[in-house]
């Protein structure tokens, strides 16, 4: 019998003598299904695939609770009850609840986990109905003498987790003065199901972490996400290719599959492989970056799977491989078209088996990250040509992307420009004014080979030039701007964007004041939300799409930001 059977099968408490049965549900037919039913069914559906993508509990369990109060009609409410391991107490950190209940004051409160219904469901493991809490001798009053409420009805559902109760869902009277029925309960005890299934999955991710913590200490050449715990990484550009693109890093977020992303070099490929990272049920785990290329062939077997001490001279130690330090996040290996033919096999046989063996040892490991591969040359090419296996590059472009160019999305030039500049006029701690008109056609009339990382590159030797109160002007760019070599057609004016809303017709300009970094990442992020939920028509939904972010999250930038 499972732990939900054998929770059904406890005591439910009867209707005390008096008392008002449960509420009778209409005649009909055998089989047909209630509208109480169905409702209770789409929110169950609703519930499971929620907890099926999120992993964060601040988001999750306040909306768990506010749709169980819904379906239960519970008019004193639902709360979460938590154990703390460390006191022995009960507190409650989450509540649905109607005003004549009041849950805040439950937000500081303490209980004995011994003591109370609450305490007998967490003994047993087992659900209870009772139908008149203020008849049972086990009802802790102090929870009424908080909330100025009377509790009557009430449903209680153990939270049964790997390492057993941990705390439990809890009902409050049903609306109308009606008690709460069997059909009520096994509706609670479903989602408590649920939820517990959530919490152990949060639990695995935090036991992860610290597995990754612990092995990236002893990782080296390890480029770790700076961005981990922060805001998703910023793709700046709302061009129609860049649009495809963002498109395409929200499927492959989604998707497990392995993702090569090819472009040319200073197109942002890393930070592509960042997004996908962010966008994934792997975001709170690590993301780990090796560029092949700038490895050398003898060291580049052993920064990948490891080694064991001895293995080699100067293996004082062992060391985990950067397959190992992901843990269950995501690897991102730049530059794979450069690997010698011999490491090629030895990655592929990790990627089709799943493991790695560590240089010097005999046991090999399990491992469980995700691959992003980047290349900047033609790997089709290399197949053809025989310097790059079939069978790894088909293993790592099952899912392909490309990243565009910069002369391929000219539209997008003056934001990164404007972008670049605040970021380059922190850094130097100047004060300009900003790009002026003359300057800006110059950067739009350029090809830039290198893309973005030389466009970024450009903009802070400007700033470096220029004087505290100038604008950056053509004297401030560099000579071969003004002759640089052009792909295909040459890209739009800058009267042609103003004419279109893309950028003010004297130019682009920033804030006089110099402010700290922090402030100006924030208020350009503020500045970029509001205009792409003006481009979305004001439609929050399909915004958080554009932006690469759950509709909940960007609820919370709205709320952060006073926007709306």
């Amino acid at each position: 019998m499972s732990a939900i059977d054998d929770a059904r099968s406890s005591r439910r408490g009867a209707a005390p003598e008096g008392a008002e049965a449960p509420e009778a549900e209409p005649r009909r037919e055998p089989g047909e299904a209630t509208s109480t039913e169905i409702g209770r069914l789409r929110r169950l559906y609703e519930l499971s695939r929620l907890l099926a993508v999120e992993t964060d509990l601040e988001v999750l369990l306040p909306l768990v609770v506010e749709r169980c109060r819904e379906a239960l009609a519970a008019e004193g409410g639902v709360v979460i009850l938590l154990v703390d391991r460390d006191t022995g107490e009960l507190y409650f950190p989450y509540a649905a609840a109607t005003e004549a209940f009041h849950a805040g004051a439950l937000k500081a409160a303490r209980f004995p986990a011994d003591r109370g219904i609450a305490g007998d469901v967490l003994r047993s493991g087992r659900s209870e109905r009772v139908s008149d809490a203020q008849a049972d001798p086990r009802f802790h009053k102090r929870i009424d003498e908080l909330t100025k409420f009377v509790t009557g009805s009430v449903l209680a559902a153990p939270l049964l987790c790997r390492q057993g109760p941990v705390g439990m869902l809890y009902a409050v009277n049903r609306r109308g003065g009606r008690i709460f029925s069997d059909e009520d309960l096994a509706f609670l005890e479903t989602v408590a199901g649920f939820v517990a299934v959530a919490i152990d999955k949060a639990l695995l991710h935090g036991h992860l972490r610290e597995t990754a913590q612990h092995l990236r200490g002893d990782a080296s050449t390890l480029e770790a996400d700076p961005g981990q715990g922060e805001a998703r990484p910023v793709i700046i550009g709302s061009s129609p290719v860049m649009r495809q693109l963002l498109s395409l890093v929200e499927s492959a977020a989604r998707s497990p599959l392995a993702v090569l992303l090819e472009g040319e070099t200073g197109t942002g490929k890393e930070l592509v492989a960042r997004r996908i990272h962010a966008q994934s049920a792997r975001a709170e785990l690590p993301f780990v970056a090796l560029n092949c290329a700038a490895i050398p062939e003898t060291l580049l077997e052993s920064e990948l799977f490891g080694y064991r001490r001895g293995a080699f001279t100067g293996a004082d130690r062992d060391r985990a491989g950067l397959f190992e330090v992901a843990a269950g996040g995501t690897i991102f290996l730049d530059e794979v078209g450069e690997m010698s033919p011999a490491m090629q096999v030895k990655l592929l046989r990790v990627l089709q088996e799943g493991e790695v063996l560590r240089l010097g040892d005999n046991l090999p490991r399990q491992i469980h990250a995700r691959v992003i591969a980047a290349t900047n040359r033609d790997l089709e090419s290399a197949v053809r040509s025989g310097t790059f296996r079939a069978d790894l590059y088909y293993r790592f472009a099952a899912f392909p992307i490309r990243v565009p160019p910069l002369r391929e999305r000219k539209e997008d030039l003056p934001v990164l420009a404007a972008h670049f500049l605040r970021e380059a006029i922190v850094q130097d701690g100047k004060r300009l004014l900003g790009i002026d008109a003359d300057a800006l056609a110059l950067l739009l009339a350029f090809d830039w080979p290198g893309n973005v990382r030389q466009l970024r590159n450009e903009i802070a030797r400007a700033v470096a030039l220029a004087r505290d109160g100038e604008t950056i002007g053509r004297s401030h760019l560099a000579r071969h701007l003004a002759s640089g070599r052009r792909f295909g057609e040459p890209g739009p004016s800058a009267s042609d964007l103003s004419s279109r809303g893309a950028v003010p017709s004297q130019g682009v300009f920033v804030d006089e004041g110099i402010k700290p970094l922090r402030t100006a990442r924030a208020e350009f992020e503020a500045a970029y939300i509001v205009e792409i939920l003006a481009e979305q028509g004001g439609n929050v939904s399909r915004t958080a799409q554009v932006l690469g972010l759950s509709r909940v999250a960007l609820h919370k930038k709205l709320v952060a930001h006073g926007i709306r």
